[in-house]
């Protein structure tokens, strides 16, 4: 048994009461990124990297959510019939998961995007301007075509026509973005661009691997020094938090001589501060109206600014996060309203609380310790027991 566990989870987000041909929501998530709202549907002791336990222990859950879809739930409430039906959106997975279930090739693929079929290429050439063509039905039937290969195509072209899917997706997901690992992925991107500058590869770009880690090492040390950021083997979002931010720069162009290369850094994390928030809150047009105003125009400069001043590392290629943040966000935003509502930090909270319930709570045999884990989540989860808390708060 692997000493990796995953977790399958769900958040009610909001209730509608259909009245002929409006709807009257009558409940909405208050807190939609909260542990206390993801309560777990499944935990299984498996890698989500083996997908073959993968797909067999979740198979029959994503059956039973297909058939929740197209049927109704009828109930009896002070004694009126009422009659639910259900709409699942699949959001909060990462980008590695995303592939995975939707059967497409890994993050380092060609096809650089789960949302549109742009190559890496053709999105550093173009950053801005893409709209989001991908779904799970087209999904399914470009598997079926790289499975029959019916236009007898060589394994190239076959490729090309398919976009890069290239195994049977088994969960549908809402085309869109995870607002923490955007985050992540992004701030990873800004660690590295920074010790890039400290290393002046603008000038000198065949610098060795025992340079790198110098100037990561130089980075390290100035940012515990300056910021109190400790280093990490790997970018998390409370350590993304703290790195973007203005002052980071200012510590950061401590390091850097030239006056031109400080300017572009400030301008570069300056755009990204603006258009962060439109990502990140739960409903930009009333919290950050100007910035969702204003996100194409610092969308197309940051742009501009990559291909100019940071031409060194963006010539002919993007990372994955800075091609969905730059060219995808406004017609997310415009499509469903929000991003920042669906994002995964309940989900991720509840990983913490897993790992505590399973060292302090649950009995340690592989037999007993899921079923114990699994019913102190659902306590933990449990609107009633908040509202009993709530109600003995001294």
């Amino acid at each position: 048994v692997p000493e990796k566990a995953v977790r399958f989870s769900f958040t009610i987000m909001n209730i509608s009461i259909a009245q002929g041909q409006e709807s009257v929501r009558i409940f909405e998530e208050a807190k939609p990124n909260s542990e206390l709202c993801c309560k777990p549907l499944c935990l299984m002791l498996a890698d989500e990297s083996d997908h073959e336990t993968l797909t067999a222990i979740l198979s029959p859950l994503i059956a039973e959510r297909e058939a929740m879809k197209s049927s109704e739930l009828l109930l009896e409430m002070g004694g009126i019939q009422r009659i639910f039906k259900f709409i699942f959106r699949g959001t909060g997975y990462d980008e590695k998961l995303v592939r995975e279930v939707e059967g497409l090739e890994a993050s380092g693929s060609v096809y650089i995007c789960t949302l549109c079929d742009a190559t890496r290429l053709e999105a550093s050439q173009n950053l801005v301007f893409h709209s989001i063509t991908r779904s799970h039905a087209e999904n399914l039937e470009r598997y079926e075509v790289w499975r029959s290969n019916p236009y007898q195509e060589s394994a190239e072209e076959l490729r090309d026509r398919v976009k890069g899917v290239s195994a049977k997706p088994f969960i549908e997901t809402v085309p869109s973005i995870d607002a923490l690992h955007c985050d992540i992925g992004n701030a990873a991107e800004f660690y590295k661009l920074f010790q890039m500058e400290i290393g002046e590869v603008y000038k000198n770009p065949n610098a060795s691997k025992e340079e790198r880690k110098r100037w990561q090492a130089t980075l390290d040390k100035h940012l515990r020094k300056k910021m109190n950021l400790k280093p990490i083997m790997r970018m998390n979002g409370n350590f993304a938090r703290r790195l973007m931010t203005k002052e980071t720069v200012e510590a950061v162009c401590e390091l850097i001589h030239c006056e031109e290369r400080h300017e572009a850094l400030r301008e570069l994390m300056d755009l990204y501060l603006k258009m962060k928030p439109v990502w990140r809150s739960t409903c930009p047009a009333k919290e950050c109206p100007e910035s969702l105003c204003q996100y194409s125009f610092n969308s197309q400069r940051f742009a501009e600014l990559l291909s100019t001043k940071f031409q060194y590392r963006y010539e002919g290629k993007i990372t994955n996060y800075f091609h969905k943040t730059l060219a995808h966000v406004p017609e997310i935003i415009e499509r469903d309203g929000s991003i920042g509502a669906w994002a995964s930090e309940g989900n991720e909270s509840g990983n913490k609380l897993f790992r505590r319930f399973r060292k302090m709570n649950a009995r340690q045999s592989k037999c007993y310790e899921m079923e114990d884990v699994l019913k102190h989540h659902w306590l933990y989860t449990s609107k009633y027991l908040q509202k009993f808390m709530n109600a003995h708060k001294p």
